[in-house]
């Protein structure tokens, strides 16, 4: 298979009407452009020294050779790059990775190397989006999952930049919205190369909405390395906390918390002692989650405020950034946020890597796949309720025997869903050999 432009040429001289609508009205809306900027910098979702990169502009200068670009929605997307990312440089390609979010940002500038280039991806606007792709012309874009924006799209596709869709997903909820509208989607889509698809399933979906070509690869997620720790904030953590029961609720929403807390009251009869610490999904909801603790009758602690759990804490806020790593290897037990609400649940992988056995929720449609092979093979529980929340989370702590069993059929669950990174890899190897070619014909 090699890179081909030819077939994305001849697909641009139709667009349906809907996205010819969007490029119209998305390139209105530029005057509009500051108002949305300085509300969402009120919000906090904004970088205040950033904001020009959502125009295009970047005080940034592009590197000689080759550029990959990888764009994810934010920190998940983001970190299921990792690997990959390592694997590209290895090959001395740079790297340009674009995200969406203030926490996704934060999150490379702690997790990734120094030489990969983090901009925020411009608002979809063609004016924004020609001044980012004429500043730093990448030679191959990756696109994560499903963060389709047409002009971004389109613009890269008129230019001939080879595209792939890697870790592709499309959920149950979104495919039947998608096809309501497929001559829309059908035209994104089919200005990628080629998509790497999650599962059959995802496959059969993208096919369906009109990939041309679809592979299956696997979930990157289920490739990346547990995340780090600080070895003397752990050691604290585990001294303060020594001898009581800890569970960890990872990444929660609004509307969990609530049923979180009650949990914590109903457990805490049973297991004198019992230590729940919350991190929410977003870490700036730390107060507002330390009051529901404290209207509870319960006591807070809050480690945005620098206080560690003490004998008297019953719920510990973890509202830090960048800090799951800690809380995985302090628990023997968690919970994933995201489920008990229909927001799609959230990445099991590294808790499982960490030794946690794992507590779901029933709306997982983000990891339908994953959860669905854990629940079977034992190595999660799934709770629906407050009632099964209790109940699921009181026979992992009253039973360390079961907690173990479970946690070692979700480890053998993991090892075999795994190797979408080398399958990745392998899928890319026409695109990258040319890269390689190209930077040496530059060098010679």
């Amino acid at each position: 298979m090699q890179p081909s432009g030819g077939r994305r040429q001849r697909l641009a001289s139709s667009l349906p009407m809907t996205l010819r609508v969007y490029r119209k009205l998305s390139s209105a809306m530029v005057p509009l452009a500051p108002a949305l900027i300085k509300r969402r910098l009120k919000l906090g979702k904004e970088d205040p020294e950033r904001v020009g990169e959502r125009r295009g502009m970047s005080g940034d200068v592009r590197p000689k050779g080759p550029l990959v670009w990888i764009h994810g929605a934010s920190v998940g997307e983001v970190l299921a790059a990792v690997g990959l990312i390592e694997r590209l440089r290895a090959l001395n390609l740079r790297i340009l990775l674009t995200s969406g979010t203030v926490t996704s940002a934060a999150i490379v500038a702690k997790r990734f190397p120094p030489d990969v280039i983090h901009q925020y991806v411009p608002y979809d606007s063609p004016r924004y989006v020609a001044r980012f792709l004429d500043h730093w012309r990448p030679s191959l874009a990756l696109f994560i999952e499903s963060d389709l924006w047409p002009n971004l799209i389109l613009s890269s596709a008129a230019r001939r930049l080879p595209m792939v869709l890697i870790n592709g997903r499309m959920s149950q909820r979104s495919f039947p919205r998608w096809r309501r509208v497929s001559n829309t989607i059908g035209a994104l889509l089919g200005r990628f190369d080629i998509c790497l698809a999650q599962s059959k399933t995802d496959a059969e979906r993208f096919a369906a909405l009109g990939s041309p070509n679809v592979m299956v690869t696997g979930n990157l997620k289920l490739d990346v390395a547990a995340p780090p720790a600080d070895p003397a904030k752990l050691e604290r953590l585990m001294s303060v906390t020594r001898g009581r029961a800890i569970v960890v609720a990872a990444s929660t929403h609004p509307g969990e918390e609530e049923l979180l807390i009650e949990a914590h009251k109903s457990l805490a009869g049973f297991f004198p002692g019992l230590l729940t610490v919350i991190v929410p999904r977003h870490a700036a909801r730390g107060e507002a989650v330390a009051r529901l603790v404290t209207e509870a009758g319960l006591r807070p602690g809050l480690r945005s405020h620098e206080d560690l759990p003490v004998a008297t804490t019953d719920i510990y806020v973890a509202d830090t950034m960048g800090e799951l790593g800690l809380f995985y290897r302090l628990a023997p037990i968690v919970f994933m946020g995201g489920s008990l609400v229909a927001h799609g649940g959230q990445n099991p992988i590294e808790a499982i890597k960490l030794g946690a056995a794992i507590v779901h929720g029933p709306h997982v449609f983000n990891f339908t796949e994953v959860y669905d092979a854990l629940d079977r093979a034992g190595g999660a529980r799934r709770a629906d309720d407050l009632e099964a929340l209790v109940k699921q989370l009181g026979q992992f702590l009253a039973d360390p025997a079961a907690r173990d069993a479970s946690l070692a059929a979700s480890e053998r669950v993991v090892e075999q869903l795994g190797g979408a990174l080398e399958r990745t890899v392998t899928a890319l190897e026409p695109y990258l050999l040319q890269l390689q070619l190209e930077r040496g014909a530059a060098n010679a």
